[in-house]
């Protein structure tokens, strides 16, 4: 039999205790902390999204995006490529209604256009007329200072991690680069396995039982997302999907999950408002059961049904406005407010569609008027001039 003090520390135990200690204080990756109130946040994949969303510069955990979308584009199918393309570079579960397999094929690769900023690009003209001794030494500490520089970042790239990533449409996801996971789940009926039960499974309940069941055994360190695109759609879903009592059930589950793991999913969700308008009551109460609401109105013009941007139009189609966006809510940390409005979210927002930065935001602003009469006034002018 042995003794031992009461007292005493065992060794191992306490280095086992700073290893699990070590372990959950381990970053995960696609996940920052709000400036605003400390909140964890991940990104939607598109940074002037991010910059939108009450100051949190993310889409905070635990709260939904509702974005609706009027006509026949499909400008919010494109921030649905980016939120789950962002997920899967990061290493997130993907979780995805109404989508079939072959739509992995569609989302943004990569991109790889990197802007260097070295000294070395400068010509070799713009350089100071020095001695050739002093100009030897400075190169000398340059290539100290960028021998120090190299070790410190290759240091710290394992702790640093990029928050949202650049993507370019005109390129595909290359599977070496996927890191999580992604999982399709049907919004049609099927046929209950019971032969005995004549009764359809309801797609919103088959898919909520398989969410909650990868939520409930997942680790903690896992962030979820959840993906209902073009919600209600007729192509999409069954008739019996938009009575009130099956999709607002639905809604009412995902916020519930959002409440009870509010530190592991995000959902973003969108409506073809043109099939749904928000005059309706059924969308009013869609719209009041998520965090936030966006909408999107694209304008009529040749350019919103043309294929997306190559390198070459790239520049100009940043400049061209593609439609408006309409901010109604913003998700917040509780009830009674919390984030920031600085950015001025209420007043009016345009976007437009980059190959390489994707869907830009940015305020709305008319052209001055003064243009336009200067204009004609020289038309006049010169008129007259002609006529004399």
């Amino acid at each position: 039999m042995s003794f031992r003090k009461r007292n005493s520390v065992i060794s191992t135990s306490a280095t086992a205790q700073a290893a699990i200690s070590k372990i959950e204080n381990a970053p995960i990756l696609g996940v920052r902390q709000s400036p605003v109130d400390g909140r964890l946040t991940t990104s939607t994949g598109t940074v002037s999204l991010d910059n939108l969303l009450a100051g949190h510069s993310g889409l905070p955990m635990g709260t939904s995006l509702f974005i609706g979308e009027h006509g026949t584009t499909d400008f919010s199918g494109i921030l649905v490529r980016y939120f789950v393309a962002e997920g899967l570079v990061q290493g997130h579960q993907i979780h995805a209604l109404g989508l079939h397999e072959g739509w992995r094929s569609d989302l943004p690769g990569l991109s790889t256009d990197v802007k260097s900023s070295s000294k070395s690009d400068t010509p070799t003209g713009d350089k100071m007329k020095i001695a050739w001794r002093y100009e030897s030494l400075g190169s000398v500490n340059a290539q100290r200072d960028r021998e120090a520089l190299q070790r410190q970042n290759s240091s710290t790239a394992g702790a640093a991690s990029t928050f949202c990533h650049s993507f370019d449409l005109s390129k595909k996801l290359n599977p070496s680069e996927v890191k999580g996971q992604i999982g399709f789940h049907p919004s049609m009926a099927a046929m209950n396995p019971n032969p005995k039960a004549n009764s359809f499974d309801s797609p919103f309940k088959l898919f909520i039982n398989a969410v909650s069941s990868k939520l409930a055994n997942s680790p903690p360190s896992w962030i979820h997302r959840v993906v209902v695109p073009s919600l209600l759609s007729p192509t999409m879903y069954a008739s019996s999907s938009s009575q009130p009592e099956e999709v607002l059930q639905f809604l009412h589950a995902l916020r519930a999950l959002l409440r009870q793991y509010p530190t592991k999913l995000v959902v973003l969700i969108t409506i073809p408002l043109s099939l749904y308008p928000r005059t309706t009551g059924l969308t009013r109460w869609m719209e009041l059961l998520c965090d936030g609401v966006l909408e999107l109105i694209p304008l009529q013009s040749d350019s919103v049904h043309a294929p997306p941007p190559t390198s070459k139009s790239d520049a100009k189609s940043e400049d061209k406005v593609q439609g408006l966006l309409k901010v109604h809510t913003l998700p917040i940390l509780h009830e009674k407010g919390g984030g920031s409005e600085s950015h001025s979210a209420h007043d009016d927002q345009s976007f437009s569609l980059s190959r390489s930065k994707g869907l830009i935001i940015k305020p709305f602003y008319l052209p001055p008027a003064d243009d336009d009469s200067h204009d004609q006034k020289t038309a006049d002018s010169g008129k007259k001039d002609i006529e004399f």
